[in-house]
Formats: structure tokens, sequence, C-alpha cells
């Protein structure tokens, strides 16, 4: 059966709402968006014992780029680049090909933490202890920048609109949203894969566990892409309208105990922006970080979906993944997506779920 073919769009209208018209992930559950849900729903745990620092971790079970992507191309790919292609590759497959049909005018916005550690450090270590400086593996360069992830995933599956990386730590997936979304209100393109992978290593899991002093959350992996487009290119094509994202904000804080009110301040802001009373936010997608300031801003204590239980610390994943639990949660109404960064951001997104 052939694909219908899918019209090209004009510059989005002011008026159109942008929606989640499919999803994808790879997580700790397994590979695609049903293992996620049915992980999410079920509450159950993917940490399991660890060789590292920390004593559990949340890894992809079985996960290779071998595996998963084929031999050609394999070789010199490091995890979080597998994770990327991997997960947009399930995704791109979920819509079929009508999708591509003008890969010009198909965006990709992919979040890093800081691309692969493990690449960096293994790299900057061959440098150091080889004969001489330049006695490195050339083919394994490219995994130390930190857009490799998002140009790999681009090229894998030939998609030629703007390709952006974004990095903002346990706020990445947010801010990549927010980033998408200007991408498509200024007609740079038609619609935008957007999400975030992150990868666990032995090496990253030192830097948090020496950063934290021993107390950070046991950590996790994986990636969570979705299809952002205009609601009404959404219905043309016979996807459906999964989420819209109508409220996001941003803010900063300088003091060691101001994440709870700069993150209150902007809830209040993100549903005074969507146009939602706060009685109307029906279950909170959270991180676990200052819960009390959405309890400040909303006036009660809603109900919770918390992934970091689950999945553990995904740093730059970890909104995608709350953003994917929202979603997986299947209710319908208003849901409010929120993260703290330590570093001193807050943000939050207000979901329609139809």
């Amino acid at each position: 059966m052939t694909a219908a073919t899918e019209p090209r769009l004009s510059t989005l209208d002011a008026a159109d709402t942008l929606v989640f018209s499919a999803w994808s992930a790879i997580s700790p559950f397994g590979v695609g968006a049903a293992a996620f849900s049915d992980g999410v729903r079920a509450g159950a745990s993917a940490l399991a014992p660890s060789d590292g620092p920390f004593p559990s971790a949340a890894l992809v079970p079985d996960f290779s780029a071998r595996q998963a992507l084929g031999r050609k191309g394999t070789r010199s790919m490091d995890r979080v680049t597998a994770l990327a292609v991997g997960t947009v590759g399930q995704l791109l497959e979920s819509c079929g090909p009508g999708l591509l049909e003008h890969p010009e005018r198909v965006g990709v916005v992919l979040g890093t933490g800081s691309g692969s550690v493990q690449s960096i450090m293994d790299f900057t270590r061959d440098a150091l202890t080889g004969d001489k400086p330049y006695h490195v593996d050339p083919a394994l360069f490219p995994n130390t920048v930190m857009n490799r992830a998002a140009g790999q995933s681009a090229i894998w599956h030939r998609i030629k609109g703007p390709n952006t990386t974004i990095a903002g730590g346990a706020l990445t997936g947010l801010l990549a949203l927010s980033y998408a979304s200007r991408l498509l209100r200024g007609g740079h393109c038609d619609r935008v894969l957007v999400g975030a992978a992150e990868e666990y290593s032995t090496q990253r899991a030192w830097l948090e566990w020496r950063g934290s002093g021993g107390t950070a959350a046991p950590l996790g992996e994986g990636g969570a892409v979705f299809l952002l487009e205009a609601e009404s290119a959404a219905v043309r094509a016979g996807r459906p309208v999964l989420a819209r994202p109508v409220g996001t904000r941003f803010r900063g804080f300088f003091e060691a105990d101001g994440a709870r009110r700069a993150l209150t301040d902007c809830v209040r802001s993100a549903l005074a922006q969507a146009g939602v009373d706060r009685d109307e936010v029906v279950f909170v997608s959270t991180d676990g970080a200052e819960e009390a300031a959405v309890v400040d801003a909303l006036g009660r204590t809603p109900e919770w979906v918390r992934c970091a239980p689950l999945v553990g610390d995904t740093s730059a994943a970890a909104a995608g993944f709350q953003l994917a639990a929202a979603i997986a949660a299947g209710r319908s109404g208003h849901a409010l997506v929120t993260g703290v960064e330590r570093d001193g951001t807050v943000g939050c997104t207000v979901l329609e779920l139809p």
C-alpha cells in the first residue's frame, strides 16, 4: 500500500496551534513508545545493580549501535548517538515515508548533556597516553563534539532541514521544545523532530558522583523524540493530536534557596500565558525537584507523575521523558511538566491533552 502524499505547508499561520502528533522513546523499559508507556503506567522501577560508583543504574536493556542500526556505519558510533538515531528512526517508521517527502522542510532539534562524556574522555586519554598526541583514531573524533547526535540523526535518516543541538541540563527537553516552536513559527520548516538523548557511562557516573559528593540519584539513559507540527498539518496527514503545548516559561535564580520561588512564578506565568486556571491542571509530570513550588503555584497538592524514581537521573533526557510520561498517561485535560536545573534555571510547559 502506497502512503498518501503529504501537501507542502506554507509559512505557519500565527493562529494555528502546534501539536505533538507522534512520539518515540528508547528507555530503560525497552525500545519503543509502547514499552515506555507500559513501564510508566505500571510504576515499575527499571533500576538494576551497577558496577559503577552508584549501587544501581537504569540502562536500556541489551542495546548497542550495531544491534539497533546494523553493522554498516556504526563501527565508530558512540552510545548517545546510537540512542538518538534509533529513537528518531522509531518515530519516522511509525509515521510512514510521507513524513520525509520534502526532507528540506523537516527540522531536527535534539537536546544533549555534554554530548558523550565517555567519548570525550577516551579521546583525550588516547591523545595523552599515545606515542604522539596525534596518534589517535580520527574516526572517533566526531563523537567528541556536542552536535554529533543531532547531525548524525539527520544524516542517517536523510533529513535536510534546520539542525540544532540544545544543551540545558535537566531542562534540555523543554528548551528544545521552545526552540522548535520558534523554528516553526518563523517559517523555517514545516515540522520538527524534537527531543533529547543521554547515555550512561562509567565516566559520566564518576563525574556525577564526585560532583555531588556521593549524594546524587542513580543515573539512567535513553532518548525521547516528538513530532511537532501545526494541528492543521497533522489532521491533513491523518495523524492524531496527542498533546498541545500551550504555554512554556523559564526563570533564573541566583540564591541557593531561590529555586522554589522561581518555579512558583514560572508556573503561574505559564498558566496565565495559556489561559488555563490552576484548578484545570489534572496532573503534574515532575522530576521530583521543588515539588513544593508547584503546590505553592496551584494552591493544592496535585496528582504527580514521576519518572526519575523509575528510570533514574537521565540528565538531558529527563524533561523529554517527562513530556512522554504526560502523553503516555492517557488522560484528558491540562497537564504541567516542570523541571529544575541545579545550575540556576527552572522551567515548565503546560500541555492540553485532548
